[in-house]
């Protein structure tokens, strides 16, 4: 079985437009020049969203992708964190919000230039827990925005990459980060959310003459090798075109 190539977080750097980014274990960028940290698809309330409806989920989703979120702008104290769209799950999640909850986001917003960038969830981000809304956001050579388009300097969500690895007759899924140096994908941080395959035509569509791979665990980041990766059952590796590593 091929093995994963482990790379400590702080070694590794993703570079964009010249631009160099830290990626995280949990998911997230820091970007060191501008004092900056990089979140997306944090989905919060996505558990009682399902309940809702019918569908019972353990209602911790909040507290567990908060907590990332607190750890991280612990250990970086960034002036800035940018949250890439799809905060909330719904429109209607910030009023199932517990109080709890409600206070730790005022005080990550209040401590630091916090931007909450439109998505197709959330394209209304309440304004009375703090920070400034953006549908698109460019910082230098960077822009930041919800869904990809593939445009070279864009920094974006919305896909929840993930890398689906296999050998010795089993397999596992692990988020991921997906860039070819010219644009990059995050992966999503909200402890609910799942994931789109990197070898869908979604995202090979975008980074058509190859990309690379960084699966996070969150804890570590892993450059994955491209005779790791499967597609998922419903597509065929003969419909994938010329995606390469």
């Amino acid at each position: 079985m091929a093995e994963l190539v482990p790379v400590r977080s702080e070694d590794t750097f993703l570079s964009v437009c010249g631009e160099l980014f830290l990626p995280t274990g949990q998911g997230a960028l820091w970007w060191e020049r501008r004092k900056t940290l990089v979140v997306s698809d944090l989905h919060l309330e996505k558990g009682s969203s399902y309940a809702g409806r019918g569908q019972m989920l353990p209602p911790h989703d909040t507290g567990a992708t908060l907590d990332a979120v607190e750890k991280l702008v612990g250990r970086f104290c960034p002036e800035t964190v940018i949250s890439l769209g799809d905060s909330f799950h719904d429109p209607l999640a910030e009023a199932r919000l517990s109080m709890e909850s409600r206070d730790r986001i005022r005080r990550l917003t209040s401590s630091t230039q916090w931007y909450w960038v439109e998505g197709n969830h959330d394209p209304d981000p309440p304004a009375h827990l703090g920070g400034m809304a953006a549908g698109v956001l460019k910082l230098g050579p960077c822009i930041f925005r919800h869904e990809p388009t593939g445009a070279t300097g864009e920094i974006a969500g919305h896909l929840h990459p993930v890398a689906r690895l296999g050998g010795r007759g089993r397999s596992l899924r692990r988020k991921c980060f997906v860039t070819d140096g010219r644009a990059l994908i995050l992966p999503s941080m909200g402890a609910f959310t799942g994931g789109l395959n990197v070898l869908d035509p979604a995202i090979t569509g975008i980074f058509s003459d190859g990309a690379m791979v960084f699966a996070v665990n969150g804890t570590s980041v892993r450059l994955i090798e491209n005779a790791l990766l499967l597609p998922d059952r419903r597509y065929q590796r003969s419909g994938i075109g010329g995606w390469r590593m």
